[in-house]
């Protein structure tokens, strides 16, 4: 007999304002006992050095965590220049220390070889997997292993502020794009070599910064609901954004109620005005209940892909 799963089926996604010094799975985890919940998973891991928004997926919601992952984010970074680190920021170890000597100019002429579409070889200290295991695992075993360069994209990349050795900027980059790198590698193009002494992640896809909350709130409101002897579900619940806002941007494919029960047992439907390979979220009802993300198949047809599993089925 299987066992039943410890905590509460609850769907749904939390913008945490991860705070520094912390993994993010020690958030993970925070949040998943904070809210009783059965299944969690983030969107994608933040180093402990940074801070920012971590979305956080609850119950079903987990399912559509990896259209997250590849969706373009926003960072604001404060580098250090002059020093050059062995993990390209503040937490590793100082392995050069050069002069700053380059102009306004030549600073602005080297950002804009960052924008657009670029190769970029990943950090070893990325979680990017080899073998299994992350690349920062090998890094801290002293073992270098060799990294093809992967194309991203750099849509925006805005000058702040240079403060004598303190340079400022925000980077709205695609998927996989590594902050770390840009730095590391701007620090070499400027001949003083810098590493990342602030990162915060200001956005992830559409997600609003205003929808952020920290995790001393949920403790906040975990503790009052406790002193009221309410449910916590009462005062956390609404702090959840819908599951479907995880893939806001695919267009929608609206079913009848007779195509919603196939989809829902896996098989394709027919619906037109959609190409081949197009991602769509699924719909169904007057309220457009979201039941889950498919693929055009090469017949037209709607081919699920991730199924809402409903709570009192």
């Amino acid at each position: 007999m299987a066992r039943k799963r410890k905590g509460r089926m609850i769907d749904g996604v939390i913008l945490i304002d991860k705070p520094t010094g912390h993994s993010s799975n020690d958030i993970l985890q925070k949040v998943k006992r904070i809210f009783f919940a059965q299944k969690a998973g983030h969107t994608g891991a933040l180093d402990p050095l940074a801070t920012g928004m971590l979305p956080i997926c609850l119950g079903e919601a987990t399912k559509f965590s990896q259209y997250l992952l590849e969706s373009d984010k926003r960072y604001r970074v404060i580098a250090k220049l002059g020093e050059r680190t062995d993990t390209s920021d503040s937490d590793g170890e100082v392995v050069q220390t050069r002069a700053i000597e380059f102009s306004t100019d030549h600073l602005m002429a080297q950002l804009d070889k960052f924008r657009g579409k670029t190769m970029q070889v990943p950090s070893m200290f990325s979680a990017l997997k080899h073998q299994g295991k992350p690349l920062y695992w090998y890094a801290r075993q002293g073992i270098e292993i060799e990294r093809a360069a992967r194309e991203i994209n750099v849509f925006e990349l805005l000058f702040i502020r240079q403060d004598n050795d303190e340079l400022e900027l925000e980077i709205h980059v695609s998927k996989g794009t590594y902050i770390r790198t840009i730095i590391d590698d701007l620090g070499e193009m400027l001949g003083c070599g810098a590493h990342i002494t602030m990162l915060r992640r200001l956005e992830v896809a559409n997600y609003p910064q205003e929808k952020m909350v920290t995790l001393e709130h949920l403790e906040t409101l975990l503790a009052q609901a406790n002193e009221q002897e309410i449910a916590p579900s009462i005062l956390l619940d609404p702090l959840l954004l819908p599951m479907d806002t995880a893939v806001s941007d695919f267009p929608e494919a609206h079913l009848t109620d007779e195509m919603a029960v196939g989809a829902l047992h896996g098989n394709p439907v027919q619906l037109s005005g959609f190409t081949e390979g197009t991602l769509v979220r699924m719909t169904v009802g007057d309220s457009k209940r979201f039941i889950g993300v498919a693929v055009i198949d090469s017949q037209g047809r709607v081919q699920p892909k991730r199924i809402v599993v409903s709570n009192d089925s």
